[in-house]
């Protein structure tokens, strides 16, 4: 996490190139290719498309991004769960925002390695010696460099991270220079810069409205610059922007020009503009760093993937999963499932689509979901902070005429492939609508009841030795918010179920903040030595490891003397030895004596399947299994009312 946002430093430039830059960096590989499709290259669509280009960075990336969404820092982390963390306490309603953008976000996430890999594996054929090589060889070739990137994952990045920014440097120096090399080859290219011809391609060109889509390709990278605020810095991201934007501008006038060299032309199929304007002796390095370019736009796409489900989990929207911390390097996780999910989705993507130009005609529809999502949620945001009404009416106009423009052109994509990322982002839409509807219905049935009406029988049961002990320590985890509270399941576990004596009851409660990464607790001892609650405060970016850091709290308190953990039993005791723990976990299943609407019923058996295939509670818990009891109870949520019986009495 970065400290001051606005600090500018060398390092935090070199790693805001390396992290947040890939995809919107290796944009040039196909957007021109895009735009021209198999139509004749003229001035207007050249010169016009470079228009479009230029004001669609500036307007949406520079403008919306860059200086306007970058301000809302929660605590110094970004990201579009971080923006609904930062708004959700003054609307709820705003989750619907927040689940719709996630899921977009992750699934038209998973075109991108494809696109970019495959895009750069085919400037071999600009060399003569590749020139015929199949398509065939060139999806093996791109299948084998994702699986290495996928398999790659479980050890992390840090050592080959280090590499990333120098790389991406080349990169951005190589298409700044390829692109001023060729700005003089017509130099009517710079009438891009006004709006004009933006607008008259939009408008007078044959179906100039629907090279949105195309174009809206140069800026899909722009919510990773919000989404990884927190590696890099607002400083760091403004000012490396602008060298980004700067080389970005360069190589799309350049291959602008050189494609004004060919007026009436309709190109070949697999020439790419990009290469095009490559001299012959570089084109084998160009299509090396290129590949390499692709593959760091690839790296950060999986890793966000990774940071944007852990966050979903943290925040109660997506079903708990296994995480891995591969090396000491904060933030960095893998998740196994996800990492499987996404492998499957890209070598799926490959598979169907097989040239980068299909794969072109079905990117981008997804992310534009994501950024009206984005909209929406800045918007209420400023609302919250109080901006006049008349600002927050001026970007939301501005933006949804953008963002709508460009949703409606790429709807047009939806036939041709484009239903691919729709469909996934749905299911994963649908994933967490059923998480977090589940824990809605769940609450209508958590009983609460005072914690004070029950210590005298806590107390009781304690000291009671006709009852075999159950353990020296007993710590439950409870979802109670109010101290004075606790789950009326949890006094049943205690006293009705199986009475459970112990000589001290710990009630251990985990509150997920939308601060990122605070990490504090408060202990309440409510009867010293005999119950004891403790109050854990974490960040949503922040590990629930509840096993080690309930050591760490015991320990404190043992050195406070605030409570004496040895062993009551006579023989431990005058030896010192620290008694036993054991946690209680309690798990619910859906009870037979349910009366639920049918929309409900769905919800719940759909949560229920989910369960089932996520992580248990104890390990979502991060707590060590020999320490815990799993106990079962039935969940009743809407009990049946409507059952008819009658008693019938034998006459003897």
């Amino acid at each position: 996490m970065v400290k001051n946002l606005n600090k500018v430093t060398i390092a935090g430039l070199i790693i805001a190139l390396g992290i947040i830059y890939g995809d919107i960096g290796t944009s040039p590989l196909y957007v021109f290719k895009a735009i021209i499709g198999n139509n004749p290259v003229s001035d207007l669509l050249v010169i016009g498309g470079v228009s479009c280009i230029f004001w669609t960075l500036t307007l949406q990336t520079t403008i919306k991004y860059v200086i306007l969404t970058l301000k809302a820092d929660n605590k110094g982390e970004g990201g579009i769960f971080s923006l609904y963390a930062l708004v959700r306490r003054h609307a709820k309603w705003t989750v619907i925002f927040c689940m719709i953008g996630g899921a977009a976000l992750l699934a038209d996430g998973i075109i991108t390695p494809p696109i970019t890999v495959t895009s750069a594996i085919e400037g071999l054929r600009t060399l003569q010696v590749f020139m015929d090589l199949s398509q065939m060889t060139i999806v093996k070739i791109v299948l084998a460099i994702i699986v290495i990137l996928f398999v790659m994952q479980q050890f992390g990045t840090k050592s080959i991270g280090k590499l990333f920014g120098p790389i991406m440097i080349i990169w951005f120096a190589m298409l700044g220079v390829l692109g001023l090399s060729h700005v003089t080859d017509d130099w009517s290219i710079l009438k891009a810069f006004s709006p004009h011809y933006a607008i008259e391609l939009l408008t007078t060109y044959p179906k100039g409205f629907l090279i949105l889509g195309a174009v809206f390709l140069c800026t899909t990278g722009a919510e990773a610059l919000y989404s990884d605020l927190g590696h890099c810095g607002r400083g760091n991201i403004r000012v490396s922007w602008a060298f980004v934007k700067t080389c970005l501008l360069l190589n799309y006038l350049g291959q602008g020009a050189w494609l004004l060299t060919q007026r009436g032309k309709i190109l070949p199929k697999d020439m790419n503009p990009f290469f095009q304007i490559m001299p012959d002796w570089f084109v084998i390095y160009g299509v090396l760093i290129a590949t390499m370019a692709s593959v760091i736009a690839s790296q950060a796409l999986i890793s966000g993937s990774f940071t944007l489900i852990s966050e979903a989990m943290r925040l109660n929207l997506w079903p708990k999963l296994k995480i891995n911390y591969p090396t000491e390097m904060r933030g960095q996780l893998y998740i196994p499932g996800i990492n499987m999910m996404l492998f499957v989705g890209c070598v799926a993507i490959v598979l169907i689509f097989r040239e980068s130009s299909h794969m072109e005609a079905a990117y981008g529809l997804s992310i534009t979901i994501c950024m009206l999502m984005t909209s929406c949620l800045f918007a209420f945001y400023m609302y919250t902070r109080r901006v006049r009404l008349i600002w927050i009416w001026l970007y939301l106009v501005v933006y949804f005429v953008v963002e709508f423009s460009f949703l409606f052109a790429n709807l047009v994509k939806f036939m041709h492939g484009g239903y691919v990322t729709v469909v996934v982002a749905g299911v994963l839409f649908l994933v967490m609508m059923v998480w977090y509807r589940s824990r809605k219905i769940k609450n209508r049935y958590v009983e609460f009841v005072k914690l004070e009406d029950y210590l005298p029988i806590l107390q009781e049961l304690s000291n009671d030795t006709t009852i075999p002990k159950y353990a020296t320590h007993l710590v439950y985890m409870s979802s109670a918010d109010n101290p004075k509270e606790i789950e009326h399941k949890v006094i049943y576990s205690i006293l009705n179920k199986k009475p459970k004596r112990a000589d001290l009851y710990w009630f251990v409660h985990v509150d997920v903040v939308d601060e990122p990464y605070l990490c504090e607790y408060s202990v309440q001892t409510i009867i010293p030595n005999e119950v004891i609650r403790v109050e854990f405060r974490l960040g949503f970016r922040v590990e629930q490891r509840i096993n080690l850091m309930f050591r760490m709290v015991v320990e404190d308190m043992v050195r406070n003397k605030e409570v004496n953990i040895t062993s009551r039993y006579e023989s431990l005791s005058k030896n010192n030895v620290m008694g036993d723990f054991q946690f209680i976990v309690m798990e619910k299943f859906l009870s037979h004596d349910n009366d639920l609407p049918l929309y409900e019923r769905l919800i719940m058996r759909a949560y229920f399947f989910l369960k089932k295939i996520s992580l248990s509670e104890e390990r979502g818990f991060g707590l060590d299994s020999s320490y815990v009891t799993i106990e079962k109870y039935p969940l009743v949520v809407a009990p049946v009312t409507n059952v008819q019986l009658k008693r019938v009495r034998n006459n003897l």
